[in-house]
């Protein structure tokens, strides 16, 4: 069974970077879209970026700029490069491959930004 892993998370300070990364343990077929999630504590799960079979982007406002979504077809990988970071983007991140048959999720990656 296909797997998804994430890895990247870590904990920075406020202003700087991380590159987060989903790699896919085999091939997935037809793939829909790639998307990236967040929990912070005591919150629901929220939309963070995504990216559509066609390339199509699509980002949450409080990331929109600082936040950029790409992929690695050859791979099933996607990325999720973080820069200008804040406090309010501490959380557990989650990536997530929609395919035609089925969603999978990865186990998630804590990104802690200190202030």
């Amino acid at each position: 069974q296909v797997q998804l892993v994430e890895s990247g998370g870590g904990l920075v300070q406020a202003g700087g970077s991380l590159r987060l990364s989903c790699a896919a343990s085999g091939f997935i077929v037809s793939i829909n879209a790639m998307e990236w999630y967040r929990q912070a504590p005591g919150k629901q799960r929220e939309f963070v970026a995504g990216l559509s079979s066609g390339g199509r982007t699509n980002y949450a406002d409080s990331v929109k700029g600082r936040f950029t979504i790409s992929r690695d077809n050859a791979k099933n990988a996607v990325y999720l490069q973080m820069n200008s970071l804040k406090p309010e983007d501490t959380g557990g991140y989650y990536c997530k491959i929609s395919s035609r048959i089925r969603d999978y999720w990865g186990q998630g990656t804590q990104v802690t930004v200190s202030s």
